[in-house]
């Protein structure tokens, strides 16, 4: 029986060709996943472990610059440490923000990972962290280093004048070196400034103060006992461990964040995957009945019906690991490709080798063999239950009336089971509710794809007048032809219909969000521009002093981020500008007056009010974060804003209170509105500060619905592998059934049916099936992206429905097209068969 699997894998190699490619294109998938994740966490790793390799002791703080409260390390202490016995270096280090303009005056990098910090020069001048290419570190005011890929962009040569920004204005100073490093920050796509010592604890901290220290281990010291020294040393609250500690511990979190990756990329190979299934179990059950008679023989010499099935699945084993062979090779390949395209758009991935495990191996021909045996199991099981005089009696084995009765019974069941169970899923709306919404979609779709054959004759049977009217006896031919065998056309329009699915579903979902997003914005902000910093940190005083003196400016008022204690409850409050606020930000009054913010009273939410039971005139005491207090007046009371926190206290009320100012951003309504002139006199007025981010409405929109559209993008790019291997599911069902009809298409030629009229036959067909296939999954999907919304519709403000019409309208013209595409070679093969020799075929 093995001899006979092999021998029948290679006699129809060529009906096999697309299930080893749609088995080979899901292996690749999960094969690039497994070795891409496993080379970055080993790049990730050996990076951790280099970068602590030194490090016998490792010294944090949380202190902060206008932080008085929290201790840092200070000159002596640093001093003390350097002395116990064992330590051959201890380096302090500072650090923060800081941004590199370019020559156009745009910051290099990527804002949220550009780090400053300090040069430490020990033994030799030399900084035993940084390795110069070019020049030496900072040793004055007036000097910097940068890594050398932050050089390179900005074109930046020793000698040079360079302008870096930090949180206060822009300031230029002179390149002193260029340095390599394995910073993580570098590595994440940002940039590392070095200033000399005193001028980064300047910026960052406090002068003669570190934030952080390292300790170098002398021969033969042990990195514990060395900890056990340095910790009584430390001030309260800074906390030491061990490099290796560390490094383990960089690890964790290194393997932590590629779990989340690997999660989500091998849930698109396994939807992949699970559109495989039905190409494989479609082509097995087309193979099974052209070779009834074959089998029939079989049974008939003696073989069992044990040894039919085995000899089936072996069959299904040997293409399963052809494919996954090929697979995973294809997949390393994509890992190397994933890597070297990542480094393209500027993600730096620490140098390493590819790293192929067993588990990866394993999971890679595992998944291949078994999900290619598992697809041919039902055809198999159906092929050994035919006895073998009904089998010889007839080509196709028709199925049972009562079989067919059993599947379209369990399938209405689950499809009414799993639509009530999303329907009930979205009117609980809370995170329950969306597990019953997953629970009834994955319900739901298998229910949709038992019924699709039932399905098949009906709708497709409503395009066949329009057929007929359009393409005449090829239209005819076509709608009759796809619903001959309703389960081949209902498992190739499966499928379609799941890609189609997810795709509608997350496209329905996406655009309402986004729009709900949008409506958000502008029905919120009356402002013409946001000030921000690029690395999400604070603003300086400094920059909102200089805004409110630029030219165009009518209303200027900051978002301080303070924090109030009320009884023994904190609440989150905005420092705004009385008078300007209200024309900055569109509030609508339930009670009293904003205006009463310049009497020094507040304004609460109306929710918010609502669950402390405060109401206009009532007096609230309120301790601040210096633990004075004081007790404010509620002045208004006014409908929830997005863009502010749930109270609004005038800022001259917090600024005795902050030792620094928290500015997360500054709103700005201009005379005249935006213009060019007006972006300009704000850009000016912050020094063209590469860190400063001057957002107009537009841009505002997009920051906060970019993501969205981000989102959708990735989704609908890892969903290109399911979408591909359906569409080998049309080539494949039509050139297999071209096959399976050669007589009958000879027959077609001889009573005068031309060979431009056979391909139009078995191009409509395809396109019928892709269209059937692609309105189940719009319709699906739709439901779907409905439910999902819906039980976010409470915590999203302004939620209403959106259809993409013009998307689903795409979807639909796409599978037509993809019908149109995966028929040219079964519609070529078809129209070039020799009359006779296909009359004469049996």
């Amino acid at each position: 029986m093995l001899r006979t699997a092999v021998r029948n894998v290679l006699a129809h190699k060529a009906r096999l060709l697309m299930t080893v490619l749609a088995v080979m294109l899901g292996v690749a998938f999960v094969s690039g996943t497994l070795v891409f994740t496993d080379t970055l966490g080993n790049a990730f790793r050996n990076q951790s472990a280099k970068s602590y390799d030194k490090v016998a002791v490792a010294v944090t703080t949380w202190a902060e610059r206008g932080d008085d409260e929290t201790a840092a390390v200070d000159a002596a202490t640093l001093d003390r440490i350097r002395d116990l016995d064992g330590v051959a270096e201890a380096t302090g280090r500072v650090s923060g923000f800081a941004g590199v303009a370019d020559p156009d005056g745009k910051l290099i990098g990527n804002g949220w990972s550009n780090t400053g910090s300090n040069f430490s020069p020990g033994t030799g001048g030399k900084d035993a962290q940084y390795t110069f290419t070019d020049g030496t570190g900072p040793v004055e005011a007036g000097q910097i280093a940068l890594d050398r890929t932050t050089a390179d962009k900005g074109e930046y040569r020793v000698g040079e004048k360079v302008r870096v920004a930090t949180n206060g204005p822009v300031k230029e100073y002179t390149l002193s070196g260029v340095f390599t490093t394995e910073d993580g920050a570098v590595n994440a796509g940002g940039s590392l400034v070095l200033f000399d010592t005193a001028v980064a604890q300047q910026l960052y901290l406090r002068p003669g103060e570190f934030k952080d220290v390292t300790v170098t281990a002398a021969a033969g010291a042990s990195d514990q006992r060395l900890l056990d020294a340095v910790k009584p040393l430390l001030p309260e609250g800074a906390e030491a461990k061990t490099g290796a500690a560390l490094a383990d511990e960089e690890a964790e979190m290194t393997e932590s964040g590629l779990k989340s990756l690997n999660s989500m990329l091998l849930a698109f190979a396994a939807i992949a995957l699970f559109v495989g299934v039905f190409l494989i179990a479609n082509t097995f059950t087309m193979l099974i009945a052209q070779r009834t008679k074959e089998l029939a023989l079989m049974r008939a010499v003696g073989a069992s019906r044990r040894q039919v099935k085995r000899a089936i699945l072996l069959e299904a084993g040997v293409v399963g690991l052809t494919a996954s062979v090929i697979g995973f090779a294809l997949g390393v390949a994509l890992a190397t490709g994933l890597r070297s395209a990542m480094g393209m758009f500027g993600g730096k991935i620490p140098a390493g080798p590819l790293v192929v495990s067993p588990t990866a191996v394993a999971s890679a021909f595992a998944v291949g063999v078994l999900i290619t045996v598992f697809a041919a199991w039902l055809p198999a099981r159906r092929a050994a239950k035919i006895p073998p005089v009904a089998a010889m009696s007839s080509v196709h084995a028709v199925a049972t009336t009562k079989s067919l009765v059993v599947r379209n019974s369990i399938g209405w069941v689950l499809t009414l089971l799993g639509s009530a169970l999303i329907v009930a899923g979205a009117a609980q709306g809370d995170e329950n509710g969306r597990w019953l919404i997953g629970g009834g979609a994955f319900l739901t779709l298998t229910g949709v794809i038992v019924l699709i054959p039932l399905l098949s004759r009906p709708v497709i049977a409503l395009a066949g007048p329009l057929l007929r009217k359009l393409f005449g006896v090829s239209g005819k031919l076509a709608a009759q032809n796809a619903v001959r065998n309703p389960r081949r056309t209902g498992a190739t329009a499966s499928a379609l219909a799941i890609g189609l699915t997810l795709v509608t579903g997350i496209s329905v979902l996406g655009v309402t969000l986004g729009q709900a997003i949008d409506k958000m914005t502008t029905d919120n902000i009356r402002a013409d521009y946001m000030v921000s910093m690029a690395s999400g940190e604070a603003l300086d005083e400094s920059a909102l002093t200089a805004l409110r003196k630029a030219d165009g400016v009518a209303a200027a008022t900051p978002q301080r981020a303070v924090w109030l204690t009320v009884g023994k409850e904190g609440v989150s409050a905005s420092g705004v500008t009385p008078g300007d606020v209200e024309k900055t930000f569109d509030l609508k009054t339930v009670s009293g007056s904003l205006s009463s913010l310049v009497d020094g009273e507040i304004a609460v939410d109306r929710k918010t009010a609502k669950s402390h039971g405060w109401k206009t005139g009532d007096s609230v005491p309120v301790t601040y974060q210096d633990d004075k207090k004081q007790t404010l007046k509620v002045g208004a009371l006014y409908e929830g804003n997005e863009f502010l926190s749930p109270v609004l206290i005038p800022e001259d009320l917090v600024a005795p209170h902050e030792s620094i100012s928290d500015i997360r951003e500054v709103w700005l309504t201009m005379d005249g509105g935006q213009s060019d002139a007006n972006e300009k006199a704000v850009v000016d007025a912050l020094g063209d500060n590469p860190a400063m981010s001057v957002m107009d409405r537009q841009g505002i929109r997009d920051m906060f619905g970019g993501f969205i559209n981000t989102a959708l993008n990735i989704m609908y790019a890892l969903l290109a592998m399911a979408l591909v291997i359906a569409v080998l599911g049309v080539v494949n069902t039509l050139a297999m059934s071209v096959f399976e009809r050669q007589q009958e298409i000879g027959m077609l030629r001889a009573i005068g049916l031309d060979r431009r009229r056979v391909k139009r036959m078995i191009r409509l067909e395809a396109v019928v099936i892709s269209l059937f296939g692609a309105v189940v999954g719009v319709g699906l999907g739709t439901f779907l992206g409905w439910a999902i919304g819906k039980s976010l519709s409470a915590s999203i403000p302004g939620y209403a429905l959106v259809i993409p019409w013009d998307r689903l309208a795409l979807f639909l013209v796409l599978a037509g097209l993809v019908g149109v595409l995966a028929s040219l070679w079964p519609a070529r093969s078809g129209a070039r068969l020799n009359m006779l020799t296909a009359i004469k075929t049996e």
